[in-house]
């Protein structure tokens, strides 16, 4: 499906990846079936697809939290357990399951604390990633104090503390109203901007895929297989007035009509 790139451009290579799981009945379920993919450094990739596609396993076996059971994931050389152990991975849930009792910047600092990042150090580093998520204000507050949209500033700001190489978001948007989420989208794209980090998103959503990616990975279900690869040429520097376009409204028809297997 996806042409293999040149090897020396390739930061992430996935290579014929399978996955089968036992169903309640002890069936074999096949999740995902012979992935191709190649993903370039810097890159924003979208992974997107129904519900029951494979692309959150997909994400999870890129980041160490699944092995396939067929294929193979190789991350600048190394094997995704390799990565993970160098604390190269940052990830940003659905939730980002934020602690209580811990004030916004003590949240940001815990994964840090935990790698015995130098102490003296800890109050810059969790001071540049809240003024990258423009929560410099907000630094001494509690989660429950925060909006759900802050809530998931402090998730990313914490995902990138420890200055991974890998930002791996599954849906982290989803649950937010369309104002919250429209806001978040801008504020991405300057992250990615900032940081140039390579980026995996897991969305549902064709034209949240198509405003943040650069390349658009659309899976189709049962099993889950890589049905496209939709370059998104639209400029790196977006507005939202770039959705009122019409090569805007062609990119979405463009990734629509390349799902297999019925309507996104």
């Amino acid at each position: 499906m996806e042409e293999r790139m040149n090897s020396k451009d390739v930061q992430i290579h996935i290579n014929h990846v399978g996955m089968t799981f036992k169903d309640n009945k002890g069936n074999d379920m096949e999740a995902l079936k012979d992935i191709n993919l190649d993903i370039k450094k810097g890159e924003f990739i979208s992974l997107l697809g129904p519900s029951g596609c494979g692309k959150t396993t997909l994400l999870r076996i890129i980041a160490d939290l699944l092995k396939p059971t067929k294929g193979s994931v190789r991350i600048d050389g190394m094997m995704p357990r390799e990565i993970r152990m160098q604390q190269k991975f940052g990830i940003v849930f659905q939730s980002p399951v934020l602690l209580d009792w811990r004030t916004v910047r003590k949240n940001i600092e815990l994964p840090l604390e935990i790698m015995h990042y130098d102490a003296q150090r800890l109050p810059e580093r969790s001071a540049e990633m809240l003024k990258l998520v423009g929560l410099e204000e907000f630094a001494n507050h509690y989660p429950k104090q925060l909006s759900g949209g802050m809530q998931q500033r402090v998730g990313i700001a914490r995902a990138l503390g420890i200055e991974p190489e890998l930002l791996l978001m599954d849906e982290p948007f989803s649950a937010l109203d369309e104002f919250t989420k429209e806001k978040l989208h801008v504020d991405m794209l300057d992250i990615w901007e900032k940081t140039n980090k390579t980026i995996i998103f897991v969305t549902h959503n064709i034209q949240e895929a198509v405003f943040l990616s650069n390349r658009i990975c659309v899976l189709s279900p049962h099993p889950g297989r890589l049905s496209a690869v939709v370059d998104v040429d639209l400029p790196k520097k977006r507005t939202l007035d770039i959705r009122d376009t019409l090569h805007f409204s062609e990119l979405v028809a463009k990734v629509r009509n390349s799902f297999e297997g019925g309507s996104l």
